[in-house]
């Protein structure tokens, strides 16, 4: 990779990072125009911004308005690129199925990882918030997915999380599922208690526990 294309890709980065939707979509079109690859465009622009914008969500430096223009430049850009990207990139052909369980209704944590996964290449099944333990399961099933994405934000509905798990167990279809969780007043430990696969603590980790469980953590 050339110097004048990692500058162009930070150029990127830090266009959604600081929420500048108009200048993210001219340097989105300055990677065409200069016949630069429109996939690590995303990756490592794209996605490079709305993974810091997270992470300063995470730590409470960025809130809701930030969040959310973040994401609009992010899809500014992607709109852009996403037709000349590659089918290899994008065909991973691994499915979430993610969801604020019932009782919570704080999703933007689940919306920020419902973008990484959809700009990594994932297919993703959004059930919004408030989501009955069953209809997780339910969906896994009837869309096939690899992975189940599970948040919460409150320590009174962690509970249904274990549910979850608990339903594909007695259903016998545990095994053809991937079950994450994510939240800030989970853990690891809570994590492993449940039976799950996996934990993020942190939204910008979400994406890349996803690929290591199915097996993509190498995929570009």
């Amino acid at each position: 990779m050339s110097d004048d294309q990692r500058r162009l890709y930070e150029q990127l980065a830090t266009a959604v990072f600081e929420l500048d939707e108009k200048l993210a979509t001219i340097l989105a079109q300055e990677v065409l125009d200069r016949g630069y690859d429109a996939w690590q465009a995303v990756e490592r622009g794209l996605l490079e911004g709305v993974n810091r914008a997270g992470k300063l969500f995470d730590e409470e430096e960025y809130f809701v308005p930030e969040l959310l223009i973040a994401a609009d430049a992010m899809y500014a850009g992607l709109a852009i690129l996403r037709p000349h990207i590659k089918t290899h990139h994008t065909g991973f052909n691994r499915r979430v199925v993610i969801g604020v369980v019932q009782g919570d209704t704080h999703d933007i944590g689940k919306n920020l990882v419902r973008i990484m996964l959809e700009v990594a290449g994932f297919e993703v099944h959004d059930l919004g918030r408030d989501v009955p333990p069953q209809k997780f399961v339910e969906t896994a099933i009837a869309v096939k997915a690899d992975v189940i994405a599970l948040s919460t934000l409150m320590t009174t509905t962690m509970e249904r999380m274990g549910e979850v798990v608990s339903i594909l167990e007695a259903e016998k279809v545990r095994n053809r599922f991937k079950v994450i969780v994510g939240g800030s007043p989970l853990s690891q430990q809570f994590s492993d208690r449940i039976g799950a696969d996996g934990y993020a603590p942190k939204a910008a980790q979400a994406v890349e526990l996803a690929k290591r469980l199915v097996g993509l953590s190498n995929a570009a």
